[in-house]
């Protein structure tokens, strides 16, 4: 194994599990709700991590945080939440896919990390083979529900780039708690505001909003910003493509939804994509060559 491949495995725990996300909305969530239900993912997941470590952002790191936690959760799950709600199955997940694309460009931008052909390989694969795991002959596609998927995918890039700029003085825990605390903060007027009070919450609302706050956003975070910390991004945002190919097997496993051969072409295109990610992390370039005197 490469140094880094246990890394690359662990980050890759989190967005595996994200991809239950679709299913817990459309399962256990009350409907029409996504910024209510994407505040309550973040607020009391952050306050309890940050009972737990019991330490707050100092100096410019209170102006990091709200823009981390805008970034990765506010606008983000905003934009999740409405994809999941209009758009059936997975597909919602898979919209994402344009992703790692962004974070190329940004991660060339903001850290002068070098554009790699595979990379960019990688990316274009990534988004073919998703292609072919949503686009079946029952697949619909709503505008609002594909808008709102590409603006959450934009935002997490941005969110994945700065995390990787902006690494704090303080443990992954602490860093995380910042940025749920932040982001559900940031969450909670829009909540209040543009939506009705939630309806009385039946014990599964209470079981899958438990679920989405403590292990798909607490315990899948704190191990996705350390392969932020770990791994170039253009290493870590095509682990995203995980997250939708569990949410399609979900979907088949748990729903009884058919998946045709070519979605499982698609899986196949998927799993080589991110495996061709991490294998451009891993070809260094030829020192220059040294001129005699």
């Amino acid at each position: 194994m490469r140094p880094h491949a246990s890394d690359v495995l662990l980050t890759a725990i989190a967005p595996a599990i994200w991809g239950s996300t679709y299913l817990v909305t459309t399962q256990l969530l009350p409907q029409g709700y996504p910024l209510t239900v994407a505040m309550l993912r973040a607020l009391p997941a952050g306050l309890l991590l940050l009972l737990i470590v019991r330490q707050l952002p100092t100096g410019v790191w209170w102006f990091r945080a709200f823009v981390l936690g805008a970034l990765n959760f506010s606008i983000f799950w905003w934009m999740l939440f409405i994809s999941a709600y209009r758009l059936p199955g997975g597909m919602a997940a898979t919209v994402g896919a344009v992703q790692p694309l962004i974070v190329v460009v940004l991660a060339y931008l903001v850290l002068g990390s070098a554009i790699k052909l595979l990379s960019l390989c990688a990316a274009l694969g990534g988004m073919v083979g998703v292609g072919l795991l949503i686009l079946t002959p029952q697949a619909t596609l709503d505008p609002l529900g594909v808008a709102a998927g590409l603006a959450g995918a934009a935002s997490m890039a941005g969110g994945t780039v700065l995390s990787r700029r902006w690494q704090p003085p303080v443990s992954l825990l602490t860093f995380t708690a910042w940025q749920l605390s932040a982001g559900g903060l940031l969450l909670l007027p829009a909540a209040l505001w543009f939506e009705p009070p939630l309806p009385s919450l039946t014990a599964a609302n209470v079981l899958g909003l438990a679920y989405l706050g403590l292990i798909g956003a607490a315990l899948t975070y704190i191990v996705w910003f350390r392969g932020i910390a770990r791994l170039e991004p253009a290493a870590v945002a095509p682990l995203g493509l995980l997250s939708p190919l569990t949410a399609v097997v979900l979907g088949w496993l748990v729903l009884s939804q058919h998946l045709t051969a070519m979605q499982f072409v698609g899986m196949a295109v998927v799993l080589f994509s991110v495996w061709l990610s991490q294998r451009a992390q891993w070809i260094v370039p030829p020192a220059p060559l040294q001129t005699a005197r």
